[in-house]
């Protein structure tokens, strides 16, 4: 039986039942719609509405509903109920009789469900948060383990100067601590209590909602009840931080599949990781970085979805909100996934660093220290650049790199270049110039890795 139906002579027609009940997803807010009832319990208790000896049984009914869904959180599958609230509304009564029935007292479903979805929000940007720093650890690791392991680094997918592979495993880090401290910032503005705001007035008991807001674990109630009730800015911006999140697995996800193919073939990922062909035997693929570049896509439109849903509601509460909670449990499901799989690629990938330090070494990647050895003699860098230019041209056509060229050859390019310039375009030596703050020389990546590791030990 609905909750609202007094006014009504019959019953729903069973297609709008169907399309207006969410109890099918919505059942994942049990806990937390148990968890917010024993408080606003507690909050009317002190309001006066209810005795000390009503409080206990409502709570120790609550608590033993909370254990049933413990053990069965699919458990108000299927019972009819139109949303959550109502199957713990209803199931409260079963135990309890008509004691039950007080517990709604100055409560809107309005603010229940409001406040249920923040409770939820609030604890998976936690578990995200975890999974972000096991991710991070991982890179971390990797950085440790290949720190003078050279590779190729590239701009428009060509080759472009060497790096230190560590430098590349702590830029997926530094992007990564970015969307900590994204989903941190969006939990402080998720951590607001709207409980007690009603259907859209604010209740009529004198709540303490300050108090109330306290014993849910927030920070403090929302200042206003029409916004309070209609607000679903706190989703936005949490599917905002996953999104930007999924955009940089994404982006990982991709170059693992780039360095693991036979083209680059820096890197092997573990068959624990990977799949094979049911056609073609010799096939390894990359699946699980694939997985992640393409979980990016439903993120990015979970949170369009509903940016395009709130756009134009009025104030204040419309159904149209009920399209809020499918976005954000899948964008989070899927996120926690891809995180979690992350240290599973990283920790076990094999790298090829003698095919790494080929790939640094060719594509004439030591032209840009060619041009600023010019440059240490005193030649401006567009001139240097354009001889630099011409050497790389004279090697194309010869198919041999620039340090092969005998020095009578390169002075032919430039009467300043002197045999000193081979030791300027050894691999280690254009690294070593470039000990600047988030450089990627050997010192400097040392450096950026230590200050990575102690932020996480914090």
């Amino acid at each position: 039986m609905a909750l609202w139906g007094g006014r009504f002579e019959s019953g729903a027609d069973a297609l709008f039942k169907a399309f207006n009940d969410s109890l099918g997803f919505d059942y994942r807010l049990a806990k937390q719609d148990i968890f917010g009832s024993i408080g606003w319990a507690k909050a009317i208790a002190a309001a006066g509405v209810l005795t000390p000896d009503e409080l206990t049984k409502l709570i120790a009914a609550l608590e033993a509903l909370a254990a049933k869904i413990d053990s069965n959180p699919s458990l108000p599958l299927g019972s009819g109920a139109e949303d959550i609230h109502s199957w713990v509304e209803t199931s409260l009564i079963e135990s309890v009789g008509a004691l039950g029935k007080k517990l709604h007292t100055g409560r809107s479903r309005n603010d229940q469900v409001a406040t249920d979805l923040r409770l939820w929000v609030r604890d998976e940007i936690d578990s995200r948060i975890g999974e972000l720093v096991a991710a991070r650890k991982s890179l971390t690791q990797l950085a440790r383990r290949e720190i003078s392991t050279v590779i190729s680094g590239y701009t428009h997918v060509q080759r472009a100067q060497p790096i230190l592979l560590s430098h590349w495993a702590l830029a997926y880090e530094a992007m990564f601590a970015r969307d900590t401290a994204r989903f941190r910032d969006a939990r402080n503005r998720v951590n607001i209590c709207p409980l007690g705001s009603g259907a859209l007035a604010g209740t009529g008991y004198k709540v303490d909602r300050t108090a109330l807001a306290q014993s849910l674990g927030f920070s403090s109630p929302t200042t206003n009840s029409l916004d309070a009730v209609s607000d679903r800015d706190f989703v936005i911006e949490t599917l905002a931080a996953a999104a930007m999140t999924a955009s940089h697995l994404s982006r990982l996800g991709e170059d693992l599949v780039m360095y693991s193919s036979q083209e680059f073939g820096f890197i092997e990922m573990h068959d624990t990781v990977a799949s094979g062909s049911s056609l073609m035997p010799q096939k390894k693929n990359p699946d699980a970085a694939e997985l992640i570049r393409g979980k990016a896509g439903r993120i990015n439109g979970a949170l369009m979805s509903l940016l395009t849903t709130v756009k134009g509601l009025p104030l204040a509460y419309n159904k149209d909100l009920q399209e809020d909670k499918e976005p954000i449990f899948d964008a989070m499901d899927h996120l926690s996934m891809s995180l979690r799989i992350v240290p599973r690629m990283i920790d076990t990938l094999s790298v090829r660093r003698e095919r790494c330090l080929a790939a640094a070494a060719g594509g004439y990647s030591n032209a840009t220290d060619l041009a600023d050895y010019l440059v240490s003699r005193g030649v401006p860098f567009r001139e240097a650049h354009e001889i630099v230019g011409g050497v790389v041209r004279q090697a194309l056509r010869k198919g041999v790199p620039i340090e092969s060229f005998e020095l009578t050859e390169l002075k032919g390019f430039s009467p300043m270049i002197e045999q000193d310039v081979y030791a300027d375009l050894a691999i280690e030596a254009g690294m070593a110039r470039r000990e600047v703050a988030g450089g990627t020389g050997p010192k400097s990546v040392l450096l950026a890795l230590e200050a990575a590791e102690r932020g996480l030990s914090s």
